[in-house]
């Protein structure tokens, strides 16, 4: 299993922060960089990668953070606030 480590001072925006997603899980051209393409892209996975994140960026871009990890959570992957 893979593990992925996002900053949320590294995005933005939340469009960045899937944009990043997209291209470390290397989703589909037709990813729909939200929550709902997220889980349905994650479902795909024999297994889930691990999500290590940090909750230093906007407001806005935190918020789409949590989300996310909710949704690698929900998919059998390890979750970790740093």
């Amino acid at each position: 299993m893979s593990t992925i480590c996002l900053f949320g001072a590294d995005y933005e925006s939340p469009r960045a922060l899937h944009e990043a997603l997209k291209n470390l899980l290397e989703f589909p051209d037709y990813y729909g960089m939200n929550a709902d393409a997220l889980n349905d892209c994650l479902g795909e996975f024999p297994d889930c990668p691990a999500l290590w994140y940090a909750l230093n960026g906007t407001e806005e871009v935190n918020a789409a953070l949590k989300l996310a990890a909710r949704v690698f959570a929900d998919n059998g992957g390890e979750v970790k606030e740093l």
